[in-house]
Protein backbone atom coordinates (compact mmCIF):
# COMPACT_ATOMS: atom_id res chain seq x y z
CA UNK A 1 0.00 0.00 0.00
CA UNK A 2 1.14 3.35 -0.70
CA UNK A 3 1.85 5.86 1.20
CA UNK A 4 -1.36 7.88 -0.82
CA UNK A 5 -3.26 5.63 0.15
CA UNK A 6 -2.87 4.94 3.75
CA UNK A 7 -2.84 8.77 4.28
CA UNK A 8 -6.48 8.87 2.96
CA UNK A 9 -7.49 5.53 5.13
CA UNK A 10 -6.03 7.32 8.08
CA UNK A 11 -8.24 10.67 7.06
CA UNK A 12 -11.48 8.06 6.54
CA UNK A 13 -10.80 7.09 9.91
CA UNK A 14 -10.44 10.62 11.28
CA UNK A 15 -14.06 11.18 10.01
CA UNK A 16 -15.38 8.37 11.61
CA UNK A 17 -13.64 9.04 14.73
CA UNK A 18 -15.73 12.47 14.28
CA UNK A 19 -18.98 10.95 13.50
CA UNK A 20 -18.57 8.48 17.06
CA UNK A 21 -17.84 11.69 19.07
CA UNK A 22 -20.65 13.26 17.81
CA UNK A 23 -23.08 10.84 18.44
CA UNK A 24 -21.51 10.35 22.13
CA UNK A 25 -22.34 13.83 22.75
CA UNK A 26 -25.39 13.25 21.19
CA UNK A 27 -26.09 10.41 23.77
CA UNK A 28 -24.43 11.85 26.89
CA UNK A 29 -25.03 15.41 26.77
CA UNK A 30 -24.02 15.86 30.54
CA UNK A 31 -20.61 13.42 30.35
CA UNK A 32 -17.38 15.36 31.65
CA UNK A 33 -14.96 16.13 28.50
CA UNK A 34 -12.16 13.52 30.16
CA UNK A 35 -14.93 9.97 29.92
CA UNK A 36 -15.59 11.31 27.05
CA UNK A 37 -12.50 11.66 25.61
CA UNK A 38 -11.64 8.42 27.11
CA UNK A 39 -14.59 6.68 25.34
CA UNK A 40 -13.40 7.90 21.79
CA UNK A 41 -10.19 6.68 22.02
CA UNK A 42 -11.45 3.23 23.01
CA UNK A 43 -13.65 3.29 19.93
CA UNK A 44 -10.66 4.39 17.76
CA UNK A 45 -8.40 1.65 19.31
CA UNK A 46 -11.14 -0.81 18.95
CA UNK A 47 -12.29 0.76 15.25
CA UNK A 48 -8.23 -0.26 14.53
CA UNK A 49 -8.37 -3.44 15.01
CA UNK A 50 -10.54 -4.10 12.20
CA UNK A 51 -8.62 -2.65 10.00
CA UNK A 52 -6.72 -4.60 7.54
CA UNK A 53 -4.93 -2.17 5.17
CA UNK A 54 -3.09 -0.28 8.00
CA UNK A 55 -0.71 -2.70 9.16
CA UNK A 56 1.74 -2.07 11.46
CA UNK A 57 5.14 -0.54 9.87
CA UNK A 58 8.58 -2.84 11.24
CA UNK A 59 11.44 -0.61 12.57
CA UNK A 60 14.60 -1.26 12.19
CA UNK A 61 18.02 0.17 13.14
CA UNK A 62 21.37 0.03 11.39
CA UNK A 63 24.39 -0.23 13.66
CA UNK A 64 26.69 -0.97 10.87
CA UNK A 65 29.57 -3.14 10.85
CA UNK A 66 31.35 -2.79 14.01
CA UNK A 67 28.71 -3.63 16.67
CA UNK A 68 31.15 -4.94 19.18
CA UNK A 69 32.93 -1.46 19.53
CA UNK A 70 29.51 0.66 19.29
CA UNK A 71 28.04 -2.04 22.75
CA UNK A 72 31.26 -1.09 24.65
CA UNK A 73 30.82 2.48 23.60
CA UNK A 74 27.09 2.44 25.04
CA UNK A 75 28.17 0.53 28.25
CA UNK A 76 31.28 2.75 29.03
CA UNK A 77 27.86 5.75 28.49
CA UNK A 78 25.85 4.15 30.89
CA UNK A 79 28.94 3.79 33.67
CA UNK A 80 29.97 7.27 33.30
CA UNK A 81 25.94 8.80 33.59
CA UNK A 82 26.12 6.37 36.51
CA UNK A 83 29.09 7.88 38.26
CA UNK A 84 28.42 11.18 37.64
CA UNK A 85 25.47 10.65 39.46
CA UNK A 86 26.61 9.03 42.61
CA UNK A 87 29.83 11.54 42.09
CA UNK A 88 28.26 13.84 44.91
CA UNK A 89 27.34 11.08 47.65
CA UNK A 90 30.50 9.78 46.80
CA UNK A 91 32.53 13.42 47.34
CA UNK A 92 30.50 13.94 50.67
CA UNK A 93 31.86 10.51 52.26
CA UNK A 94 35.38 11.11 51.78
CA UNK A 95 35.64 14.35 52.71
CA UNK A 96 34.91 16.45 56.14
CA UNK A 97 31.47 16.83 55.02
CA UNK A 98 30.32 14.31 57.24
CA UNK A 99 31.66 15.53 61.00
CA UNK A 100 30.59 19.43 59.83
CA UNK A 101 27.31 18.28 59.24
CA UNK A 102 26.79 16.20 62.34
CA UNK A 103 28.25 18.96 64.56
CA UNK A 104 26.18 21.43 63.38
CA UNK A 105 22.87 19.22 64.36
CA UNK A 106 24.36 19.02 67.42
CA UNK A 107 24.54 22.01 68.17
CA UNK A 108 21.36 23.38 67.11
CA UNK A 109 19.99 20.37 68.92
CA UNK A 110 22.00 22.04 71.45
CA UNK A 111 20.36 24.98 71.60
CA UNK A 112 17.21 23.56 71.51
CA UNK A 113 16.13 25.01 68.63
CA UNK A 114 14.73 22.82 66.00
CA UNK A 115 14.20 25.02 62.86
CA UNK A 116 16.54 27.31 63.45
CA UNK A 117 18.94 27.87 61.51
CA UNK A 118 17.21 25.75 58.65
CA UNK A 119 18.65 22.57 57.22
CA UNK A 120 19.22 24.26 53.96
CA UNK A 121 21.33 26.79 55.62
CA UNK A 122 23.61 23.98 57.63
CA UNK A 123 23.76 22.19 54.50
CA UNK A 124 25.45 25.31 52.21
CA UNK A 125 27.46 25.80 55.58
CA UNK A 126 28.63 22.86 55.75
CA UNK A 127 28.77 22.61 52.10
CA UNK A 128 31.35 25.79 52.09
CA UNK A 129 33.49 24.68 54.65
CA UNK A 130 33.92 21.47 53.07
CA UNK A 131 35.13 23.74 50.19
CA UNK A 132 37.55 25.32 52.23
CA UNK A 133 38.93 22.79 53.78
CA UNK A 134 39.73 20.33 50.87
CA UNK A 135 40.66 23.23 48.55
CA UNK A 136 44.09 21.52 48.68
CA UNK A 137 43.08 17.76 47.67
CA UNK A 138 40.74 18.78 44.89
CA UNK A 139 43.74 20.87 43.43
CA UNK A 140 46.30 18.47 43.98
CA UNK A 141 43.58 15.96 42.45
CA UNK A 142 42.91 17.75 39.78
CA UNK A 143 46.91 18.67 38.37
CA UNK A 144 47.65 14.89 38.93
CA UNK A 145 44.51 13.23 37.22
CA UNK A 146 41.81 14.84 35.76
CA UNK A 147 44.23 17.38 33.92
CA UNK A 148 46.79 14.99 32.06
CA UNK A 149 43.59 13.04 31.30
CA UNK A 150 41.72 15.56 29.21
CA UNK A 151 44.81 16.11 27.68
CA UNK A 152 44.80 12.26 26.99
CA UNK A 153 48.36 11.67 28.53
CA UNK A 154 47.04 8.92 30.76
CA UNK A 155 43.76 6.59 30.34
CA UNK A 156 41.21 5.72 32.75
CA UNK A 157 42.50 3.01 34.99
CA UNK A 158 45.57 5.64 35.46
CA UNK A 159 43.68 8.86 36.07
CA UNK A 160 41.12 6.98 38.61
CA UNK A 161 44.17 6.07 40.97
CA UNK A 162 46.18 9.67 40.32
CA UNK A 163 42.42 11.39 41.36
CA UNK A 164 42.07 9.21 44.06
CA UNK A 165 45.49 9.04 45.67
CA UNK A 166 45.10 13.00 47.54
CA UNK A 167 41.83 11.68 48.87
CA UNK A 168 43.14 8.44 49.92
CA UNK A 169 46.02 10.40 51.77
CA UNK A 170 43.51 12.73 53.05
CA UNK A 171 41.39 9.75 54.59
CA UNK A 172 44.66 8.26 55.94
CA UNK A 173 45.51 11.33 57.85
CA UNK A 174 41.54 11.52 59.64
CA UNK A 175 41.03 7.89 60.15
CA UNK A 176 42.37 5.76 63.25
CA UNK A 177 44.27 2.10 62.62
CA UNK A 178 41.87 0.69 65.27
CA UNK A 179 38.81 1.65 62.32
CA UNK A 180 40.91 -0.18 59.48
CA UNK A 181 41.92 -3.05 61.24
CA UNK A 182 37.95 -3.57 62.10
CA UNK A 183 36.72 -3.61 58.39
CA UNK A 184 40.10 -5.21 57.17
CA UNK A 185 39.07 -8.08 59.56
CA UNK A 186 35.72 -8.29 58.66
CA UNK A 187 36.76 -8.14 55.05
CA UNK A 188 39.38 -10.86 55.51
CA UNK A 189 42.03 -8.87 53.44
CA UNK A 190 45.27 -9.40 53.44
CA UNK A 191 48.38 -7.45 55.29
CA UNK A 192 49.10 -4.53 53.29
CA UNK A 193 53.00 -3.62 53.63
CA UNK A 194 52.57 0.51 53.31
CA UNK A 195 49.35 2.45 53.95
CA UNK A 196 49.03 3.84 50.42
CA UNK A 197 48.09 0.04 49.67
CA UNK A 198 44.66 0.42 52.00
CA UNK A 199 42.01 -0.28 49.58
CA UNK A 200 39.19 2.12 49.33
CA UNK A 201 36.54 -0.16 49.86
CA UNK A 202 38.61 -0.40 53.66
CA UNK A 203 39.11 2.96 54.22
CA UNK A 204 36.40 4.67 53.34
CA UNK A 205 34.01 3.15 55.71
CA UNK A 206 37.08 3.58 58.07
CA UNK A 207 37.48 7.64 57.72
CA UNK A 208 33.59 7.66 57.92
CA UNK A 209 33.10 5.76 61.74
CA UNK A 210 35.99 7.89 62.92
CA UNK A 211 34.42 10.85 61.31
CA UNK A 212 30.89 9.93 63.00
CA UNK A 213 33.29 9.52 66.61
CA UNK A 214 34.72 13.04 66.56
CA UNK A 215 31.69 14.62 65.71
CA UNK A 216 29.76 12.93 68.72
CA UNK A 217 32.59 13.84 70.79
CA UNK A 218 32.37 17.50 69.46
CA UNK A 219 28.47 17.40 70.13
CA UNK A 220 29.22 16.18 73.34
CA UNK A 221 31.33 19.61 74.72
CA UNK A 222 28.53 21.23 73.08
CA UNK A 223 25.82 20.29 75.13
CA UNK A 224 27.98 20.64 78.55
CA UNK A 225 26.72 24.46 78.71
CA UNK A 226 23.60 24.19 77.36
CA UNK A 227 22.49 21.61 80.11
CA UNK A 228 23.55 23.39 82.90
CA UNK A 229 21.76 26.74 81.63
CA UNK A 230 18.80 24.17 81.43
CA UNK A 231 19.06 23.02 84.78
CA UNK A 232 20.07 26.17 86.48
CA UNK A 233 16.79 27.77 85.25
CA UNK A 234 14.69 24.66 85.72
CA UNK A 235 16.13 24.62 89.35
CA UNK A 236 15.09 28.65 89.69
CA UNK A 237 11.51 27.58 88.37
CA UNK A 238 11.04 25.26 91.03
CA UNK A 239 12.48 27.46 93.93
CA UNK A 240 9.63 30.05 92.86
CA UNK A 241 7.11 27.82 92.51
CA UNK A 242 6.52 28.11 88.19
CA UNK A 243 6.61 24.62 88.04
CA UNK A 244 3.85 25.14 84.90
CA UNK A 245 6.36 27.15 83.05
CA UNK A 246 8.25 25.21 80.35
CA UNK A 247 11.94 25.74 81.92
CA UNK A 248 12.98 25.14 77.57
CA UNK A 249 11.17 28.44 77.01
CA UNK A 250 13.06 30.03 79.79
CA UNK A 251 16.45 29.09 78.58
CA UNK A 252 16.49 29.51 75.43
CA UNK A 253 17.02 32.97 75.79
CA UNK A 254 19.81 32.47 77.87
CA UNK A 255 21.55 29.78 75.61
CA UNK A 256 21.34 32.03 72.43
CA UNK A 257 22.85 34.97 74.04
CA UNK A 258 25.49 32.52 76.04
CA UNK A 259 26.47 31.53 72.61
CA UNK A 260 26.62 34.96 70.85
CA UNK A 261 28.97 36.41 73.81
CA UNK A 262 31.25 33.49 73.86
CA UNK A 263 31.22 33.61 69.81
CA UNK A 264 30.47 30.42 69.25
CA UNK A 265 30.43 30.12 65.52
CA UNK A 266 34.04 31.92 65.20
CA UNK A 267 35.04 28.89 68.00
CA UNK A 268 33.48 26.00 66.46
CA UNK A 269 34.12 27.03 62.69
CA UNK A 270 37.94 27.43 64.02
CA UNK A 271 37.91 23.96 66.16
CA UNK A 272 36.65 22.26 63.22
CA UNK A 273 38.80 23.70 60.46
CA UNK A 274 41.84 23.72 62.11
CA UNK A 275 40.94 19.60 63.31
CA UNK A 276 41.69 18.69 59.88
CA UNK A 277 45.56 20.48 60.07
Amino acid sequence: MTHLKVAERLKDHSYAALFLRNIVLFLFPKTPLKKLGAALFFCAAFGGLFAPDVAAQSISFDMGENNSALTTRLVQFILLVTVISLAPSILLMVTSFTRLIVVFSFLRSALGMQQSPPNTILVSLALFLTLFIMAPTFEKAYETGVKPFMEEQIDEKQAFELIAEPFHAFMRKNTREKEIELFSDIAKSQAVEKVEDIPLKILVPAFMISELRRAFEIGFLLFLPFVIIDMVVASVLMSMGMMMLPPMMISLPFKIIFFVLVDGWYLIVQSLVRGFG
